[in-house]
């Protein structure tokens, strides 16, 4: 094939994959090849490119797409179909005989791969990682690459036509059909061995930590050869915490094989919301003469995760959590999100307090996991199964494929201390016999894969007054229960019954409200369905914190999103109005009132004044929400930032003050150290956690009067009373 062919960016890519393959460092252990960047791109709605032959050349017209790459947004916005993917890269001679893996992040919906005109493998799901052995259709220079994609929904897909809203005709799943190579793809090369993943077990007991790593190895060797295992584990500073013995083993001869790694680590570091304390672990295989022959290094952290007497515990500590969900969706990326839209939507979820959310109803990229366990977020992952009906969840094929899904998610998401539990739906058939059953079936598989952690799904049937005795909430290991009061449920003012309902029919669960929070369609526009979601938010949220027994409150959703139902009348495509921002991320007003709810400490602020009447000094009081409130957590070790300025903004005084428990109220006094000859003064007060995030932040302004007379907020009684009255 000519190079030129594959056009001028493409060729670019390849020399840069020959020059990363030629360099010597990357050759004798586990080498991994950017395959991101430009790729070509056709759609073909007539499904006839694999009968065209563009498994083996690149069709005409092509369009020139970066991976990761989404075709649903622009020209092709709304098409269902196939569509190809290609690509040409250059493999170094040096690497040749070598076992040649390639890896996709995650390609939406169904893929089938080729190489060199060879078919290496296909995969089903649209959110999950898989890696495809090319080794027998790999060669040394040039080589062809192509992908098609099918994102058609059927009933038996997952997600799929949600045939629960069969009655409505609106059969759709409420978010955006992305197709395409949606994360990141990469060549995996290895000499005699790779190490597929590793599964991290701890236990603390006084102080110290026992634990093991499993690690999953392959080998490709034609000989019997001997192996050397290393671990080596970190500490949240990135200090060495301990290394295991190291284990020397037979190499499987083109098999896979476990081995355990025991090691101790002395003094440990718990993991929590507000202290969310990170280890890693790397584990190394290498041959006989010390060649390394693959690593791989996961990060864990050690907590303990407790649901008893209807409460929720984290290191024997009771906790109430509040958190948003959100979709991976924006207009300029839809699915196929770069680290910048990453990265920007999880701070604002930090800036909005989240400590708790689903995220949404798939597996997140892995970026969002590191997020969540470096800024103390308890996720609930789950895989897409929603609005299924009983004969979807009856179906063996379907059971075969969640299964499939839900092991690819624990297999590669495991490690991570942020997973609160796994969930196994959103808003099925739940309660009918083939409900169960498929939940019992899921429960058996998460506790071979994960043993130990939480089992739950969505339920939207108690908030429609499903009977409580046919609930299959009655199997879950806590109760996550979706409700729309104020909109699809009806009347707001049913809430509270369906709460004093779900109190008397399950007197032994917890429960998470999963979902709360009202679209755009009961407003008449978006500026008055804003007004309506900060009406539920403000009051849902004060009905929750009434029930001590509600663990949890997740708000739907953090931005709008993409779709076919939930719009306006006369909308069949665009954005679903839900979020506390727009698509574009323009905040709403009420963004700013979960943020100012949802702080889990209490700042009170006053100023003290002299014999003139202007301040002198002020007097903060900080205590941590009560767990009669929500959210409620242990709050240690925080910074008090205050500073003073004038309105034209001149700094007049700054100080900081460590607090090491907000278990108490804690009072802060201080006086000036000059009296300040200022019209106006600012006292900005911010309570920061140990890695600099506001928790908390109080305003206090002094507006000295005049001719034309001022509010005095937050004013002390006693000033009040020192300034004379118009």
């Amino acid at each position: 094939m000519n190079l030129a062919r594959l056009g001028g960016l493409t060729l670019r890519s390849c020399l840069l994959t020959l020059f990363l393959c030629a360099c010597p460092g990357w050759v004798g252990a586990a080498t991994r090849i950017d395959l991101n960047g430009d790729w070509h791109f056709h759609i073909d709605p007539r499904g006839e490119g694999e009968k065209l032959g563009w498994t083996a050349k690149l069709p005409d017209s092509t369009e020139l797409v970066r991976i990761p790459h989404t075709w649903n947004i622009g020209t092709h916005d709304d098409y269902e179909g196939l569509a190809w993917y290609f690509r040409g890269f250059v493999l170094d001679r040096a690497l040749s005989g070598q076992h040649v893996e390639i890896h996709f992040g995650a390609t939406f919906y169904k893929s089938r791969v080729w190489l060199n005109g060879i078919a290496v493998g296909e995969h089903e799901g649209g959110y999950t990682a898989y890696d495809l052995d090319v080794t027998a259709a790999v060669r040394p220079g040039l080589n062809f690459l192509a992908v098609e994609i099918d994102n058609r929904p059927t009933t038996s897909s997952i997600p799929g036509l949600a045939m629960k809203l069969a009655g409505s005709n609106n059969i759709w799943y409420d978010w955006w059909h992305y197709g395409g190579i949606v994360r990141e793809v990469y060549l995996a090369v290895a000499d005699t061995a790779l190490i597929r993943r590793q599964k991290i077990a701890s236990e603390v007991t006084g102080g110290q930590a026992a634990v093991t790593t499993t690690v999953f190895l392959e080998g490709f060797a034609r000989t019997g050869r001997k192996l050397t295992l290393s671990a080596e584990a970190s500490g949240p500073d990135g200090s060495i915490a301990a290394r295991a013995a190291t284990v020397t083993a037979d190499l499987p001869l083109n098999g896979r094989t476990q081995m355990k790694m025991p090691l101790t680590i002395a003094p440990v570091r718990l993991w929590s919301v507000d202290h969310p304390a990170v280890y890693s672990m790397t584990v190394a295989v290498a041959d006989s003469e010390g060649g390394v022959l693959d690593a791989k290094t996961n990060t864990f952290a050690f907590r303990t995760i407790r649901v008893a007497d209807r409460h929720l515990f984290v290191n024997g500590q009771r906790v109430r959590l509040t958190g948003i969900t959100r979709h991976e969706e924006s207009p300029w990326e839809g699915l196929a999100e770069t680290e910048g839209t990453i990265l920007h939507d999880w701070e604002d979820l930090k800036e909005l307090h989240v400590t708790l959310t689903r995220p949404v109803h798939y597996p997140q990229n892995e970026r969002i996991l590191d997020y969540a366990d470096r800024h103390g977020i308890f996720l609930i992952p789950e895989i897409p199964v929603w609005q299924f009906d009983e004969a979807q969840l009856a179906n063996p094929e379907f059971v075969a494929l969640a299964k499939q899904m839900m092991r690819e998610m624990i297999e590669q998401d495991a490690n991570h201390p942020c997973i609160l539990a796994w969930s196994v739906s959103n808003e099925s058939a739940m309660s009918t016999i083939a409900g169960k059953a498929y939940l019992r079936a899921m429960k058996d598989l998460i506790h071979e894969l994960d043993p130990g952690r939480l089992v739950t799904f969505a339920d939207n049937e108690l908030s429609y007054g499903v009977d409580a005795k046919a609930s299959a909430s009655n199997e879950a290991d806590f109760i996550m229960m979706n409700e729309y009061f104020g909109a699809w449920n009806g009347p707001e003012e049913g809430l509270a019954a369906l709460l004093d309902r779900a109190e008397r029919d399950f007197p032994d669960k917890m429960f998470i409200v999963s979902e709360f929070g009202t679209p755009g369609v009961f407003a008449r526009d978006s500026v008055e369905a804003d007004k309506l979601r900060v009406h539920i938010i403000r009051n849902q949220l004060a009905e929750f914190a009434r029930r001590d027994w509600i663990a949890g409150a997740i708000l739907w959703c953090y931005q709008d999103y993409k779709s076919h139902r939930n719009l306006w009348p006369g909308q069949k495509e665009g954005y679903v109005d839900h979020g506390v921002v727009d698509e574009n991320r323009q905040r709403r007003p009420s963004f700013d009132v979960w943020k100012q709810l949802n702080e889990p400490a209490l700042i009170s602020a006053t100023w003290t004044a002299g014999t003139s009447g202007l301040p002198t000094g002020f007097i903060l009081k900080l205590k941590r929400k009560s767990p009669e409130q929500l959210p409620s957590y242990p709050m240690k070790n925080y910074t008090v930032d205050w500073e003073v300025r004038d309105s034209g903004g001149k700094l007049w005084a700054r100080d900081n003050q460590n607090v090491s428990d907000l278990q108490t109220e804690v009072t802060i006094a201080r006086e000036l150290e000059t009296t300040i000859p200022a019209e106006n003064l600012i006292l900005n007060v911010r309570l920061l956690e140990e890695g600099g995030k506001v928790a908390a932040d109080k305003r206090l302004t002094y507006l000295r009067l005049n001719p034309g007379g001022q509010d005095l907020p937050d004013m002390s009684p006693e000033l009040r009373r020192r300034i004379p009255q118009l």
